[in-house]
This record gives structure tokens, C-alpha cells and sequence, in this order.
């Protein structure tokens, strides 16, 4: 029987498998309220002190039962060098939400010299992209063995441990090489890659010895690993990952059916034994024998990008160029933004360059990709102005007009909790030109002459420098 979805769980159910004590411990107001955020995975069961008395472990194995993920969690490295793969409930994003960002790991190798490799390293610890106020970052790096030598391996996992902290991802067929790297860097608990139908005995005594996650290798061929993973658990392996093979280029749809029906397996169909987290690899675009490398990173950020679609818990990846990475980074970022809260910013006040008493006043939405939007036109063109932030739900200002959530009594109440009228001599406001047809409204609630300006904020600079100060009324 198929396991129930995390939307087809009721907080009724969760509720009776709770103390009922209404006791507050939680933050909560009382049980219900946290059985609902539970469904909701806006909180863990540990956030409820009772439920781990002794007495209620029975009730609190029926929770986590009824609350495990059909995809599960499996978390690679250890305190701040780790990442968790999988824990999805949803198929489709819309259904909830999903948990558990795909986790980018670049590729090194071990062929690198000393300093190639520390210099690798460290461009990949300090890429950092800032995004609608959120700084993307990449969350693993991944040594591949292409020399064969345990000795080399062994040294390249050392450097990397000294000189990174992201989680640890080794690859290499040979399980002789891996242990190699494993020993290498006891406690750190990297993922395994991989075993197959050839070396899945090694591996998974290997992966035992360590306590360590495995990759399961089965290329296109479902089957296969379907039976590697049955095996494997039968061994005791619980922490597994899949991967069911990356064909780049004209094998991409390939590759996208095979993920599609593993997830379709575990999460409508509950076949445990595809429960797992998958590995895609986007870096498989660089091989082949006569390389362009620029059409190598075109072809493996596509790919990357679809496999966060359809549905790679983690990737691996060769290109570090900005234009290669940022696409994967930012589809992320909005595939794992929770559909039910719109990203936004504080409302109120910001101040930008050094605006004085007849500075123009300026008002936005506050949802997130607007507001650093108009903050970017503002700061390039070097503007002094004041921006009063209104609180529109998260939406953009022409959704928030349609939906009356950017209102001409919205405006008022910002302008009035902001306190510019006490920073500025005059009383003329700017309205987004998407806004237009509020500025009759806003002058009336407002009381401040309302001027409309452009309908994107990459126009402020020539439309301040034309029309501020404003002429009479």
C-alpha cells in the first residue's frame, strides 16, 4: 500500500498522538496550534519537551511514522560540515512545499598539485552571490580519483579537510582508494561514490566500517537498483543514495524519465527501495574527446538545471565560472522558496546616500525581488532619497494593486508609521507608475501631493534629475 502524503495527514491525527497537556513549551498556544505546524513542517516533534519524556515513546513513534517523508533524509558529514539530502514529501512543489535544498557540491581531483587544489578550494568556499538579500552559496566538494593512487587520493582528502569546511563528497569505483580517503579523515562522515553491481561487497563493508553514506550505482537501469539498494539494506545500509545515471545533451530526456519515475515510485507508489535520495551528475557533460569547454559548462548548468526540476537531492558539478553557476544557484534558491510565503523584506524606512529636509520620498512594495531592485537603480545612480517600504503580503506592486493588498490606506499608514514627514520640509511623494491609478486615492489619505513616477525603477535617475524639485502644483 502507498504511503499517505504530507498533505493527506490531518492534524487531528497528529493531535492525538500528542500529550494534550496545552502546556506552552513549544511557543505554541496550545496542542492543536502545534499539530498544525507539524503537518505543516513549520516545526519538528523535538520542539515539544513532553513527547520526549519516557513515557510517551510509544506515541512518539507512531508521530515520527506518521510524519517520516517517503523520500528519506540522509545527512552526509558531521556538525557544521554537513548537508541533509532527500526528506521530500511532494511531487510536485505546488501540492507543499519542499524541504531540503538540492545540495551543489563542486568537483576537485586528485591530479591537482597542492596549491591547484588549494586554490580550487578556496574559490569554492568563498564563492558567495547575494540575491534578493540572500547570499548563495555552494555546499560540498567532491574529489574524484582519476589518477587511481590511494596515496594521492589520500593526501588530496587531507587538504581538503584543512582547508575547507563544506561536506565531503569522495568518488571512485575502486574501494581500495576510497578507504584510502576515508582513513584519511576519520569521524568526517563523507558520501561514498559508488557502489555497483561489481564492487557493492567492498563498498558496502567499507560504508559499515565508517559508518558513512553509500551512493547506489545503477546507469539506466532501474531494475539494477532497485536490487543493489534491497541488497544493501539487507547488509544494514540505511544511509543510501541513488543514482540512476546522468546522460547530458541529446540523453537528458533519458535522464529526466529515470529521476521522475524513481520519485514518482516513492512518493505515490511507496516503493521504499527507491526511498532515496538522488544524485545527479551534470558534470558528466565534460566527458568525451574532443572538449570545448564552453560549450561543456553550457551543457552542464542545462542539465543541472533540469535535474533540480526533476529531482536531484544533490549535484555534482566541474564549472566554477559565474555564469555557469549562478543559473543553478538562483533556480534553486526559487524552487525551494516556500510557495505559501512570498519572499519578502521589512517594511519601513531606508535611507540612501545622504538625503536631507528636500530629499524626494519615495514608496515600494516589500516583496523581496522588488525592493532590491529599486535599491540597486538607487544605489547605481547615486541617489539621496528616502523609500518608505509598504507591507504588501510579499507581492510585487503590480499584483499588490490588483489585489488591493498596495492601497492608497496602505500608503498612509507607512508613510505615517515610517516618521519621514518629520525628516522632510516638503509633502510630495512618488508613487510607483505601476500605481498610477492610486494617486488620486493616496493624495486624499495621504494629505502629501502625489506625483507617479516610472513604471520601472531603472527610469528613477532621469526622472529625478527632470522633475525633482517638483514645479507648483
Amino acid at each position: 500500500m502507498a504511503k499517505r502524503s504530507i498533505t493527506e495527514t490531518s492534524p487531528i491525527e497528529v493531535y492525538r498522538l500528542l500529550p494534550r497537556t496545552n502546556c506552552g513549551e513549544c511557543g505554541e498556544p496550545n496542542c492543536m496550534a502545534f499539530a498544525t505546524r507539524l503537518v505543516n513542517r513549520e516545526l519538528t516533534i523535538d520542539a515539544c519537551p513532553p513527547i520526549l519524556r519516557p513515557e510517551h515513546a510509544g506515541d512518539r513513534a507512531d508521530l515520527d511514522a506518521l510524519l517520516a517523508p517517503p523520500v528519506r533524509a540522509v545527512r552526509i558529514g558531521r556538525g557544521e560540515r554537513s548537508a541533509v539530502l532527500g526528506g521530500k514529501y511532494i511531487v510536485q512543489r505546488h501540492e507543499f512545499t519542499y524541504h531540503n535544498p538540492t545540495c551543489c557540491a563542486l568537483s576537485v581531483d586528485d591530479s591537482l598539485s597542492r596549491d591547484q587544489l588549494v586554490q580550487r578550494l578556496r574559490t569554492i568556499g568563498e564563492f558567495s552571490y547575494n540575491y534578493i538579500g540572500r547570499d548563495l552559496r555552494l555546499d560540498a566538494v567532491a574529489l574524484r580519483s582519476v589518477t587511481g593512487d590511494p596515496g594521492r587520493f589520500r593526501a588530496a582528502t587531507e587538504t581538503i579537510a584543512e582547508t575547507c569546511k563544506l561536506p565531503l563528497v569522495l568518488c571512485s569505483p575502486d574501494p581500495g582508494v576510497l578507504r584510502a580517503g576515508v582513513e584519511a579523515v576519520p569521524g568526517l562522515r563523507p558520501l561514498l561514490h559508488a557502489a555497483d553491481s561489481t564492487n557493492w561487497r567492498e563498498m558496502a563493508t567499507l560504508a559499515l566500517d565508517a559508518d558513512c553514506p553509500l551512493v547506489v550505482s545503477a546507469p539506466d537501469d532501474l531494475a539494477g537498483l532497485r536490487s543493489l539498494t534491497k541488497t544493501l539494506r539487507a547488509w544494514g545500509l540505511e544511509d543510501l543514495v541513488l543514482d540512476p545515471g546522468t546522460f547530458p545533451g541529446g540523453g537528458l530526456a533519458h535522464t529526466v524519465r529515470n529521476f521522475a519515475r524513481c520519485r514518482y515510485a516513492a512518493i505515490r507508489d511507496g516503493d521504499e527501495l527507491l526511498g532515496y535520495p538522488l544524485l545527479g551528475a551534470p558534470i558528466a557533460a565534460f566527458t568525451g574527446e574532443e572538449l570545448d569547454s564552453t560549450r561543456c559548462a553550457f551543457d552542464e548548468a542545462l542539465t543541472a538545471s533540469v535535474q533540480l526540476s526533476r529531482y536531484a537531492d544533490i549535484l555534482i558539478l566541474q564549472g566554477l565560472e559565474g555564469w555557469s553557476v549562478l543559473p543553478t544557484l538562483i533556480w534553486r534558491f526559487n524552487l525551494y522558496t516556500d510557495p505559501r510565503k512570498p519572499v519578502a523584506v521589512e517594511p519601513g524606512l531606508r535611507e540612501f546616500g545622504s538625503p536631507d529636509r528636500q530629499s524626494p520620498v519615495l514608496v515600494t512594495a516589500n516583496y523581496a525581488l522588488t525592493y532590491f531592485t529599486v535599491e540597486s537603480d538607487i544605489k547605481s545612480a547615486n541617489l539621496s532619497c528616502y523609500l518608505v517600504v509598504e507591507d504588501t503580503g510579499g507581492l510585487s506592486v503590480e499584483s499588490a494593486v490588483a489585489g488591493r493588498y498596495f492601497s492608497a490606506a496602505g500608503i498612509a499608514e507607512a508613510l505615517a508609521a515610517s516618521g519621514v514627514d518629520e525628516r522632510v520640509d516638503h509633502r510630495v511623494l512618488i508613487i510607483p507608475g505601476l500605481a498610477a491609478r492610486l494617486s488620486g486615492e493616496a493624495a486624499e489619505a495621504t494629505g502629501w501631493r502625489v506625483l507617479v513616477g516610472p513604471k520601472d525603477s531603472s527610469g528613477l535617475p532621469a526622472y529625478i534629475k527632470e522633475r525633482w524639485p517638483p514645479g507648483p502644483a
